[in-house]
């Protein structure tokens, strides 16, 4: 198990470092970073996400407030509430946290979060940004995989990165950003063709597609660093979109499911959340 990108222990030594920043900024301005989650329903899962942030928030000594709805909310609602959250002075970051109910327009909630506030990077003014390269909050899983592959030292420029997903949420922004560290990208979906000959050529491989253990070891070649974003509910637990047992022998490194990808998500919301509470301050 020597190949493993350690993703709780990473998630950890962030997260010690926006609570560093955090009692900074409290200490010099009196100025509490606080995040905000708006959640629409009782998705099971989204229940555990949300909590997981809280108790997160509290950890790093950050004000953390929860707002629920429920599952009938309409979208005036919503998005009323969305404007009354963005407008509380003691909130920095905010979040509306997916999936909402099919009823719901998912990018006008989104894109109602004003680019100050948005902790999850996920507006059109925050995506606007990476893609030209200007500062901004970072959508949180994909910076989360850029700091996984930083903190095991993972040599970026000049490396093929292959991102199998195109999702405005992870697969486009990771390329993004993986671009912005000068590798060299390819992006593939349902329509590649050849996807295991492509999926081989990787030095970087990237799984962000949603379909469990699509990822097998034809697609990897020897030596290769395998980050897997997908996160799958099955009977027999959680596994990723990678086939884990078939794929490690070959990896020179790789993310497990759980205890990879998934802590970094967090642990960016709060980094993200502690700079727009830094900026409010103009510090």
């Amino acid at each position: 198990m020597g190949n493993l990108i350690d993703g709780k222990a990473v998630a950890a030594t962030v997260s010690g470092e926006v609570a560093e920043r955090t009692k900074r900024l409290l200490d010099a301005t009196g100025i509490r970073a606080g995040l905000a989650v708006i959640i629409v329903g009782e998705d099971p899962a989204s229940q555990v996400y949300v909590a997981n942030k809280h108790r997160a928030c509290e950890e790093a000594g950050m004000r953390s407030l929860q707002v629920e709805m429920p599952a009938e909310t309409t979208q005036i609602e919503l998005e009323a509430k969305i404007d009354e959250v963005a407008n509380d002075p003691a909130i920095h970051g905010m979040i509306v946290q997916m999936p909402l109910p099919d009823h719901l327009d998912t990018d006008a909630a989104l894109n109602r979060i004003p680019f100050e506030k948005d902790a999850d990077g996920l507006t059109a003014d925050a995506m606007g940004r990476l893609m030209t390269l200007q500062p901004g909050p970072l959508p949180c899983t994909p910076a989360g995989c850029i700091e996984l592959l930083q903190a095991y030292d993972v040599e970026m420029k000049g490396a093929h990165a292959v991102v199998v997903g195109r999702s405005e949420i992870v697969g486009k922004p990771q390329a993004h950003l993986l671009l912005k560290e000068d590798c060299t990208v390819t992006i593939c979906h349902s329509r590649t063709r050849d996807l295991e000959g492509i999926c081989r050529q990787a030095d970087i491989l990237v799984a962000a597609v949603g379909r469990p253990r699509m990822i097998g070891a034809e697609h990897v070649k020897d030596g290769a660093v395998v980050i897997d974003v997908g996160i799958n509910r099955l009977e027999d637990g959680l596994c990723g979109d990678v086939d884990f047992d078939a794929v490690q022998p070959k990896a020179r490194l790789i993310t497990p499911v759980p205890g990879g990808v998934g802590p970094m998500t967090i642990a960016m919301l709060l980094k993200n959340t502690v700079a727009a509470a830094e900026r409010s301050a103009g510090r």
